[in-house]
């Protein structure tokens, strides 16, 4: 039997494919020369993920994923960069100095293997990944650990010289070039990943880049203390921040383009001990899941925004964490009210996502427009709806409330734990529990959870303790994370959102003016029908959306 029609019988037992995928497959792969999982793959019959578990199950192979792999600087070397683009192989490293762990697509060229041997004179240990994640990892390993390679060489003095960011690729002095090459990359890789942020972060001995991809934190690389310095004043010049200044946290603001398209980086400096930690958020259009469709909210959920989104008056608040998914949620409301018979103006800080037909004011405080300032402009520029970025201090809460009592629809955020405490966060920053309860429509609270990945999620039932616990019945199913190469082996793909929205009616404003506590109001909202954060958690969890180890650790009863 062939080595073909090996792996199609390994497919057909993994449930990947079905003989009549695979006939078809085996037809064409006859008549083209090419490899049986190519074909498939171009068919559409399998993803490049479950191939490369197929061959490792056939093999008896590990399956590596590389985009949470960091490959050993030694073992790269020992591999130049046209072999491995030759042979489709990424080296990773040393195990017992005589050993180099590689990643192949193809983990039957005997030929290739040899050839490795030979060249490194080493014995090869062998792991399966995906042929396109061997292209990304060899153009993001070889070209970052040339970047490191060089400065290690060259970098003598902790910064760099003042560059003109417009000329910066041409103009870069020798000295220089490796640092930038080495920033450029991190920031391509990590808009690639799908990363939200990129962590810089000094340490005694090295220092580290993490980028955080579905909410969790990945390490992508270590590089030498030394070059850290020079690092950070590339990012510093390239944010238009003061690189002299090293003892005071800065913020600052990088657009690249990146894939043929724009790129926002938020970028905050902060020093500690080792040197000078740098932060950058990532703000990228392409990835936003703007739009009330796209959100994931309950059909009763959805029918309260969207009769928030015709109310002519009233201000609407969306509470949660930092990176809880506010603004997305934000976003998708201005999107469903803009329409060219409403004049929508926002006031943000800052400006996440540009929507055509709607003026949206940067907040810049160096030059006087803070949310205050620019809020009492808007107000004088007749609109009808308007977008308070976050209420931050009571000044700001009192001009949202102002605006809300005088015919307007404001919409903020407030950073607060769940939706009744938003009353009482007001209230706490000055205003009158009666100004709260007449100008207040509806509190938006959420969370992000984890999206279970579909290639690898696996069903199970719940022991009746967990099934009390959640309060379903004894014997509901479930899904839990398994890992595989689409998710990097972590088992989830994705977020999305859980939402707790308490509207107001005359007994919950009747509490606010009371001033009772956040437990009555709570309970005031159940019984208006009101789903927690948990139950909105435990919905997700039984259409298989997420699993319950994430909802028990995102929320709380």
């Amino acid at each position: 039997m062939d080595w073909s029609t090996q792996l199609g019988d390994v497919l057909i037992d993994m449930g990947y494919v079905t003989r009549e995928q695979l006939d078809e497959a085996l037809a064409e792969q006859k008549k083209t020369g090419k490899l049986l999982g190519q074909v498939l793959i171009a068919k559409g019959f399998l993803s490049e993920g479950r191939l490369v578990e197929a061959l490792a199950a056939q093999q008896q192979l590990p399956v590596l994923s590389l985009s949470r792999y960091r490959p050993m600087p030694e073992a790269v070397r020992l591999v130049p960069e046209n072999v491995a683009r030759r042979l489709n192989i990424v080296p990773l490293s040393l195990e017992n100095d005589r050993t180099l762990l590689v990643a192949m697509a193809d983990p039957k060229n005997i030929m290739a293997l040899d050839e490795l041997r030979m060249l490194t004179g080493m014995d090869i240990s062998v792991g399966v990944a995906g042929a396109s994640e061997i292209d990304r990892t060899l153009s993001r390993v070889y070209t970052i650990q040339e970047s490191l390679d060089g400065a290690g060489l060259e970098i003598v003095s902790g910064d760099m010289p003042d560059l003109d960011l417009a000329h910066a690729a041409e103009e870069a002095n020798p000295d220089d070039a490796p640092i930038i090459q080495l920033v450029n990359s991190v920031l391509e890789q990590a808009v690639r990943e799908g990363a939200s942020d990129i962590h810089v972060e000094p340490f005694e001995k090295n220092s580290r880049i993490r980028y955080r991809i579905d909410g969790q934190l990945f390490s992508a690389l270590d590089f030498p203390r030394k070059v850290h310095p020079a690092v950070v004043s590339r990012l510093k010049i390239m944010s238009g921040m003061d690189i002299s200044e090293k003892r005071r946290p800065q913020d600052g603001r990088i657009l690249i383009r990146v894939l043929g398209r724009r790129v926002d980086l938020r970028v905050s400096s902060l020093p500690t001990i080792y040197g000078e930690k740098m932060v950058l958020r990532i703000l990228d259009q392409a990835n936003a899941m703007v739009g009330l469709k796209k959100l994931g909210l309950a059909e009763e959920d959805k029918a309260l925004v969207d009769s928030v989104c015709n109310a002519p008056y009233g201000i609407v608040l969306v509470t949660g964490p930092t990176g809880s998914g506010k603004s997305t949620t934000l976003y998708s409301i201005l999107e469903q009210i803009n329409s060219p018979e409403v004049n929508v103006v926002t006031v943000e800080d800052p400006v996440e996502y540009t929507i055509s037909g709607i003026g949206q004011v940067q907040v810049n405080e160096r030059t006087g427009l803070g949310f205050n300032s620019a809020l009492r402009s808007i107000l004088r520029q007749d609109p009808d709806k308007i977008l308070v970025g976050e209420i931050r201090d009571g000044e700001t809460a009192q001009l949202a409330i102002r605006a809300a009592l005088t015919g307007h629809l404001v919409l903020s955020s407030l950073h607060t734990n769940d939706a009744p405490s938003a009353t009482i966060r007001l209230v706490d920053m000055g205003l009158q529990p009666f100004l709260v309860s007449s100008s207040l429509l509806m509190v938006i609270a959420q969370r992000l959870v984890r999206r279970l990945c579909s290639q690898c999620r696996q069903e199970y039932v719940m022991p009746p303790e967990l099934c009390a616990d959640l309060h379903v019945p004894a014997g509901t199913k479930a899904w839990r994370p398994v890992g595989c190469n689409d998710c990097r082996g972590t088992g989830y793909k994705g977020r999305s959102a859980i939402f707790e929205i308490m509207e107001m009616n005359d007994a919950i404003r009747k509490h606010v003016v009371e001033g009772a506590a956040s437990t009555v109001l709570r309970q005031a909202a159940i019984a208006n029908g009101m789903r927690t954060l948990r139950q909105s958690g435990i919905a997700k969890i039984l259409s298989g959306v997420t699993s319950v180890e994430d909802v028990l650790t995102t929320t709380f009863e």
